[in-house]
């Protein structure tokens, strides 16, 4: 479904965006692919690295709604993944946190609809499910924006989806990168918040692979979990630094214990399937069966009050397989 289309990623200078675009170009003939982003280096270095006839770099804000509505002219795919990510900095400037991550949802929205884009797939986090941080209230606002998009399209062909999934390992600012600098430059320790915290974790190429399965399995309306490993903090410093203590720094601001990808309170609403789980919109005015997916794929209601928990996952990584992703 990507073969001679017009695809846009926002926020594609970003390590999501680099890596979904490489894999398309690599697996797919689009006619052409649009990096949407406002860091002119960013789109600069990556150019020197992704280049050919179908791409296009296009500077601009999702704050921006013109420039996004002259950006999505002729595109018919588009990935929503800029974002402000940082919890320390969404809790310092709440302000740029709401303007990017909740009016730029808006904007992509609505220039989305008004350029007839078929379909559009934002990116979330666990962070949006029961949020305690600003940045996780943010994405949640913006995941119910792109569910509740899919009621007033009207006559327009645009469809919205979100996928949901937890930290991404070697992302710029998580913590495999961090613990990775902390050692090469020396460090006596790890700084550790608390010996208890579990976090969901995928790799870049998996998410990418998820991004693109969604696509084909949309029919508009979904948040997409995928079914994906727990590791434990410690775990993780042990992997990398064997040999090196640990220093309890306690949880910083905005900072959960555990992350939750399908809350217990949307049970009535979620679905699990083979790989993954969809949390269903709860106001829908299409007359879809969301048990089965565009690729024919089947699903089932989970338990009442089930809930997707990185700490009662079924499967964590151990020290050696984080150690081997590491």
């Amino acid at each position: 479904m990507f073969n001679d289309k017009e695809i846009l990623v926002t926020g594609g200078t970003g390590s999501f965006g680099q890596r979904f675009i490489r894999t398309v170009i690599e697996r797919y003939r689009p006619r052409r692919v649009i990096v949407f982003s406002r860091d002119e280096l960013k789109q600069f270095e990556m150019s020197q690295a992704v280049n050919g006839p179908q791409m296009r770099y296009f500077l601009g804000d999702v704050r921006d709604a013109d420039r996004l509505r002259q950006a999505f002219r002729g595109v018919d795919i588009v990935v929503h993944a800029a974002a402000m990510k940082q919890v320390p900095a969404s809790e310092e400037n709440p302000m740029e946190c709401i303007r990017t991550n909740i009016h730029g949802a808006e904007n992509v929205i609505r220039a989305a609809i008004e350029n007839e884009v078929e379909k559009v797939i934002a990116l979330s986090t666990d962070k949006a499910a029961n949020p305690i941080n600003l940045y996780g209230a943010t994405k949640l606002a913006s995941d119910k924006l792109f569910v509740a998009a899919n009621n007033v399209t009207g006559g327009h062909r645009t469809r919205f989806s979100v996928v949901r999934y937890g930290n991404v390992s070697g992302s710029r600012g998580s913590v495999l990168p961090f613990f990775r600098k902390l050692i090469a430059d020396g460090a006596v320790d790890l700084p550790i918040t608390d010996e208890r915290m579990t976090r969901f974790w995928i790799t870049l190429d998996e998410g990418v692979d998820f991004v693109l399965n969604g696509f084909r399995r949309m029919q508009g309306g979904e948040i997409f979990v995928p079914k994906i490993p727990s590791m434990r903090v410690v775990d993780l410093a042990q992997a990398l630094a064997p040999d090196l203590p640990t220093r309890l720094i306690g949880i910083r601001p905005g900072e959960k214990l555990h992350e939750v990808m399908c809350p217990a309170d949307d049970s009535h609403l979620t679905l699990e399937f083979d790989d993954h789980f969809v949390i269903k919109p709860s106001i829908i005015q299409y007359d879809i069966d969301y048990t089965k997916n565009a690729l024919g794929q089947t699903g089932a209601p989970v338990a009442s009050l089930f809930e997707y928990r990185s700490d009662t996952n079924d499967r964590f990584l151990s020290v050696e397989e984080l150690r081997a992703l590491g």
